[in-house]
C-alpha cells in the first residue's frame, strides 16, 4: 500500500509538472489549481537527563502534498509524511491527509476524508509556524499526537466528517465567530473504527478584535483495541465482602472513555504571537502505546494504572519579533511556559521553561533554536537541561 501512495503521487506530481507546460498536457477544465508543496525538518537535540544522556542529530520529518480544486467549489488535500531515525523504520511513509472539502459557502463548508481533529488552536498549525522544538505537551498528549490513551501516534488527526464555517461581519467584512465540529471514528490515522463508536469533537471561537482569538473546545467519545486482558473484579459468590478474582479476557474489544474539553486564546498580529492553551481530560489509558500493529503491544488492553483516568495540562508562549532584515528576512525572540500533568496531580508533573531565537530567512528557509529547563517529578533527578536547533526549508 506504500508503494502504492508514493507511485500515485509521483504520477500526479508528473502531471502537475507536466500541465506547466500546456502544449504538453492539458488539465480538465473541472480540475485546477494543482499544487506541489512541502517541507523538511532537520534536528540537532542535545539533553542533559541523567542515565538518559543523547546528543544527537536527527531528521525529524519531511513532508510532500498535493492539492487544488474540482469544479471550483471543491478543495482536496493528499499528504505523506516521512520519518527520520524511527526506531520501526515501517512507521514511514505514511499518509497523514487525504480530504476533499465543499467550500461553496463561507458559513456552511463541509470536509471528510482524514485530517486534523478540529480540538485547540495549535494541533491544526504548520509545524515550522508553530515555533518551537514541539507542540506543548497537552496538546501532544491530548490532541492525537502520541495520545496518552495509547493511540499511535497520527500526527493529531483522525478520519471521519466535519461542519465548519465563519459568519457574523462586523462593518469591516471581517468574522466575528467561528464553528467546527465533526464525528471520527477515534482510533487515529488510517485505522477503521473498532467499537463502532464516533468520537464527536468540535469547538467554537469569537474574534473581537484583529488578529485575537477566544475559543472553548470539547471532545466525548472513546478509544478501543481488540485484543487480551485480565482484570480484578469483586467475587460475588465468595462470602468474605473483600474477595476478588481474575477474569482473563481473550480476543475481545476493550473500550475506553475519552472526555476532553480546552480553553485557548491567541493574539497574533504584526509578528507577534501570544497564546495560551489549557486542557482537561477524563478517561483511563491502555498500558502500552501501539508502535506497530503487528507487535504484540497492538492487541495489549490491560490498563495504565499509574496514570489513572485524569489528566491536565497548560501551556503559555509569546513570540515577538527582535529584528526585521532584508529580503523578507527577521529574527525572532520566543519563550514558553509548558506544564503537564499525566495523572492530573502534580506529583507526576512535567514543566518546561523554554527560550530561544527563530531566524527567518526569506520566506522558505527558518532556524528555530532553544534552551530548555526541565523539571520531570517522576525522575529521581527532577531537573536537566536540554537544547534544540533545526534547520527547515519549504518548497
Amino acid at each position: 500500500m506504500k508503494k502504492g501512495i508514493i507511485l500515485a503521487l509521483m504520477a500526479l506530481t508528473a502531471v502537475s509538472a507536466s500541465a506547466q507546460k500546456k502544449q504538453t498536457i492539458e488539465l480538465p477544465s473541472w480540475l485546477s489549481n494543482v499544487k506541489l508543496s512541502g517541507y523538511g525538518m532537520t534536528q540537532y537535540q542535545y539533553s542533559g537527563q541523567k542515565d538518559a544522556e543523547s546528543n544527537s542529530f536527527n531528521i525529524r520529518m519531511a513532508r510532500i502534498a498535493l492539492e487544488g480544486r474540482i469544479a471550483g467549489d471543491f478543495y482536496w488535500k493528499t499528504q505523506i509524511q516521512f520519518n527520520g531515525n524511527t526506531s520501526n523504520l515501517g512507521s514511514s511513509p505514511r499518509m497523514v491527509d487525504l480530504f476533499a472539502e465543499w467550500q461553496k459557502y463561507d458559513y456552511f463548508k463541509v470536509k471528510i476524508g482524514q485530517f486534523k481533529n478540529p480540538f485547540t488552536f495549535e494541533n491544526p498549525m504548520h509545524p515550522i509556524d508553530q515555533g518551537f522544538m514541539g507542540y506543548s505537551q497537552n496538546v501532544s498528549k491530548l490532541a492525537g499526537f502520541s495520545d496518552r490513551a495509547g493511540e499511535h501516534a497520527s500526527n493529531g488527526r483522525d478520519i471521519g466528517l466535519q461542519l465548519q464555517g465563519d459568519f457574523l461581519k462586523n462593518a469591516n467584512g471581517r468574522n466575528l465567530l467561528h464553528y467546527q465540529v465533526g464525528v471520527f471514528n477515534g482510533q487515529g490515522i488510517n485505522t477503521k473504527d473498532v467499537d463502532n463508536q464516533k468520537n464527536v469533537i468540535g469547538g467554537v471561537w469569537v474574534m473581537p478584535v484583529s488578529g485575537m482569538r477566544i475559543g472553548a473546545f470539547g471532545w466525548t467519545g472513546s478509544y478501543a483495541r481488540k485484543g487480551n486482558w485480565t482484570e480484578i473484579v469483586t467475587d460475588l459468590v465468595s462470602s468474605r465482602p473483600d474477595a476478588t478474582k481474575e477474569i482473563t479476557h481473550t480476543n475481545e474489544v476493550r473500550k475506553l472513555a475519552q472526555n476532553r474539553y480546552a480553553f485557548s486564546f491567541e493574539y497574533k498580529k504584526d509578528g507577534w504571537t501570544v497564546r495560551s492553551e489549557y486542557i482537561h481530560s477524563t478517561g483511563k489509558a491502555f498500558a502500552k502505546s501501539i508502535t506497530n500493529f503487528n507487535d504484540a503491544n497492538a492487541k495489549d488492553c490491560n490498563l495504565n494504572a499509574k496514570i489513572g483516568d485524569k489528566a491536565q495540562g497548560v501551556y503559555g508562549l509569546v513570540i515577538a519579533p527582535l529584528a526585521q532584515l532584508p529580503k523578507n528576512s527577521r529574527i525572532d525572540v520566543k519563550a514558553r511556559y509548558d506544564m503537564y500533568q499525566p495523572n492530573g496531580k502534580s506529583n507526576m508533573q512535567k514543566t518546561q521553561y523554554e527560550a530561544g531565537l527563530n531566524f527567518h530567512i526569506g520566506k522558505r528557509i527558518s532556524i528555530l533554536t532553544e534552551y530548555a529547563l526541565i523539571n520531570d517529578k517522576t525522575l529521581a533527578k527532577h531537573n536537566y537541561s536540554m537544547a534544540d536547533a533545526e534547520v527547515c526549508f519549504r518548497f
